[in-house]
């Protein structure tokens, strides 16, 4: 079945099954493979997107289930305010490590500084608690996090 779905500001017609995963959508149909598969179940947030500024998991999104949303991927995410807040925090505390989960780790993070923009620790626990990092960089995540939201906004940055 054909759809239209608006990635990244940008208009896409794909033609698949109204099952099938956003993720796949992304990774294999349109070759955007920012986005990781982690667990295909929605349990360690590897595949977190944005629809409409929330943060989602696109291993069990269906693509019949995205309508006229507008998603937003890892691709993309430098291009808003918090997000480009949150990447610099990543480079500046050098929070990488391997880095299969930090696409993931990112679009929570923006997400939540998005709708925060001074977020406790707890606020961080609960919504980053659903992404998983094996090489255990929760540390430098929380200090990223509390870096970008003491930074003052960044010039120049489309939302």
């Amino acid at each position: 079945m054909a759809y239209t779905i608006n990635i990244n500001g940008i208009s896409h017609s794909v033609d698949v099954d109204s099952d099938t995963p956003l993720l796949w959508v992304l990774r294999d149909v349109l070759g955007m493979t920012g986005t990781k598969f982690g667990c295909g179940a929605a349990l360690c947030g590897a595949c977190t997107v944005h629809q409409d500024g929330s943060a989602i998991r696109s291993c069990i999104t269906p693509i019949d289930s995205i309508g006229d949303t507008k998603i937003t991927t890892i691709e993309a995410i430098g291009k808003t305010p918090a997000g480009a807040k949150i990447q610099k925090a990543w480079l500046d505390l050098e929070v990488v490590q391997c880095g299969y989960c930090q696409s993931g780790q990112i679009m929570s993070a923006t997400a939540l500084l998005a709708s925060n923009p001074a977020p406790k620790d707890s606020d961080i626990d609960d919504a980053m608690a659903g992404n998983i990092c094996r090489c255990g960089t929760y540390v430098r995540i929380r200090e990223a996090i509390k870096h970008a939201a003491a930074a003052p906004a960044a010039t120049g940055q489309r939302g």
